[in-house]
């Protein structure tokens, strides 16, 4: 796969007709509908505009992904996506784009094209179901060490579909797709996910399949069930027995090792986020965190996120870091506490004294003593709507509260 990949970018920088060697093409002005090429001789489309040869907008259901990260050489081009490590390098051609979209540091290439003016899902046959409302689903129903569920959450109007999954450690973002007659298909794609959902319908069931770029795919069902809640998130990470408080020494990019014990935490509420460059549901926390660390600063509210990154080296996790930190405008210090892996278990270790991280991210909520008062396990993002304004209500209503404390 590395040979391949390595060729491949060989091969898309390096024009064959030496009398357009010198001549840089630009992709024209408009909308194209971009393809990952996957297994099953599936695709996971979506759509993106090209506003002028250095912005690009990426677009799944409401969220629209400004991109500004463009380079030209020859014929060729690379559209680095914000925030996460995943880019692509294509072909200019005629009518569109012909390419690879790679994620470096989990050595993921994936097949790219993009064609002007398509949909993102061809509108085929009139819907014969409705599935909006909430879905009590299972993911890997059939594997007992996989399995895991979920709540759906959509909207329906007509053809078209909106919506996520809710799992216990987050949500599938924006998903967007479309019933043709009874099937389902829906997508996401922003850089870091890169999801596709198919699935046969009826009014009360979901059978179906989840797709992850071309490297992950497994079964769902799921029922229609309007009242179905997933467990509460606040009671699955917790301290073990004999401990009332986090520890850690870890470092922020000038090589300073910071710890709750500074200063700069003491008689202090803290805020401490675990989290990852990489993942998208930490990406759509940290932006709220970032305004509620602007509100609240002056109110004796800290922060700060211990980063368990993918990268290989410290050097490139903590350009990864600063890199999110300003294209976010996150103004609380994120530290490194792991690198050249997201495992949960190594996590963990790090952090002793919890039962178990099973989420990236997860939240821990120090009182002004120092004391944990409350874990969160995952974020419920601006795609799940109410769930997103109920968690910000909720979270900002406890900070009042401990912050009142003496």
């Amino acid at each position: 796969m590395k040979s391949y990949f390595y060729f491949f970018i060989f091969l898309i920088f390096i024009s064959c007709n030496s009398e357009k060697k010198n001549i840089v093409q630009k992709l024209e002005k408009g909308s194209y509908k971009g393809i990952l090429h996957i297994q099953d001789n599936e695709q996971i489309p979506f759509n993106f505009d090209v506003n002028n040869e250095k912005e690009f907008t990426v677009f799944n259901d409401t969220e629209a992904i400004k991109v500004t990260e463009i380079s030209y050489k020859n014929d060729s081009i690379k559209i680095q996506l914000p925030y996460f490590e995943g880019y692509i390098t294509a072909k200019i051609k005629k009518d569109g784009l012909e390419g690879i979209f790679i994620k470096k540091n989990v050595d993921r290439v994936v097949p790219f094209s993009a064609i002007k003016n398509k949909p993102r899902f061809e509108t085929t046959a009139k819907p014969l179901v409705n599935i909006e409302g909430s879905w009590e689903t299972v993911f890997s129903p059939n594997s007992e060490e996989d399995k895991y569920i979920a709540k759906g959450i959509f909207k329906q109007k007509g053809n078209k579909i909106t919506g996520t999954f809710r799992t216990t450690t987050g949500d599938y973002r924006f998903l967007e797709g479309v019933m043709n007659n009874d099937i389902v298909k829906l997508s996401t794609f922003d850089g870091a996910h890169a999801f596709l959902f198919t699935a046969k319908a009826t009014d009360s069931t979901l059978n179906g399949f989840f797709y992850s770029g071309n490297h992950w795919k497994e079964s769902f069902v799921a029922k229609l069930n309007n009242e179905y809640e997933l467990p509460d998130a606040e009671k699955l990470t917790f301290l073990k027995k004999g401990y009332d408080k986090v520890s850690f020494s870890f470092p922020d990019d000038k090589g300073n090792l910071v710890s709750l014990e500074d200063e700069k935490f003491k008689n202090k509420v803290t805020v401490l986020q675990i989290m990852g460059t990489w993942c998208p549901n930490c990406l759509d926390e940290s932006k709220y965190y970032a305004e509620v660390y602007n509100k609240y600063e002056s109110k004796g509210v800290e922060f700060v996120a211990l980063a368990f990154e993918v990268a290989k080296t410290q050097e490139e996790a903590f350009e990864l870091i600063n890199r999110l930190k300003d294209q976010v405008k996150i103004p609380y210090t994120v530290l490194l506490a792991q690198v050249a892996s997201a495992s949960k278990i190594s996590a963990q270790q790090k952090l002793p004294m919890l039962n178990h991280i099973l989420s990236y991210p997860t939240t821990i909520i120090i009182d002004k003593k120092g004391k944990v008062r409350k874990i969160h396990t995952g974020f419920n993002g601006p795609a799940t709507g109410k769930e997103y304004e109920n968690f910000k209500t909720n979270f900002e209503s406890f900070l009042d509260e401990l912050v009142m404390e003496e």
